[in-house]
């Protein structure tokens, strides 16, 4: 299975602004430098971010975007089904499959997408944060 590129720059999104020191908002547009990713897509996934309640933003002089939660309750897992619209790895339907109903595939790949998503929802966060990762962002930053 291949997570969407929104996903993944969400997730990076958040381990940037978990990375970040205490108090210190972040903007759309050094996030967006320092991982080459659209502003207007980051955008979307900022807002996304911010209805779910797992970061917040705040306009004007001083403002910014970070985190609405220690990263201890940011679950992997729950982030990647709120990213992803889908998390079927085969279309049935689309076009109609002659064989669909004797075939077992699509159980299958069911049951590997609940595996899949058992394994994410097992990791925090915080689980992804290693502490030189501060150093890289000084250097990202700058």
């Amino acid at each position: 299975m291949q997570l969407t590129r929104y996903t993944d720059y969400g997730l990076r999104t958040l381990i940037y602004l978990a990375l970040l020191p205490a108090g210190r908002k972040a903007s759309i547009d050094e996030i967006s430098r320092t991982y080459d990713i659209s502003r207007n897509n980051l955008n979307k996934i900022v807002h996304q971010l911010g209805k779910a309640k797992i970061i917040q933003t705040q306009r004007g002089k001083g403002g910014g975007v970070f985190l609405n939660l220690p990263p201890e309750q940011i679950n992997i897992g729950e982030i990647v089904l709120l990213l992803e619209n889908s998390m079927q790895v085969v279309e049935c339907n689309k076009p109609p499959c002659c064989i669909s109903p004797a075939c077992k595939l699509k159980n299958v790949f069911a049951e590997a997408t609940q595996a899949f998503v058992t394994s994410l929802r097992s990791y925090y966060l915080s689980d992804l944060l290693v502490p030189e990762q501060r150093n890289l962002l000084k250097i990202f930053s700058q």
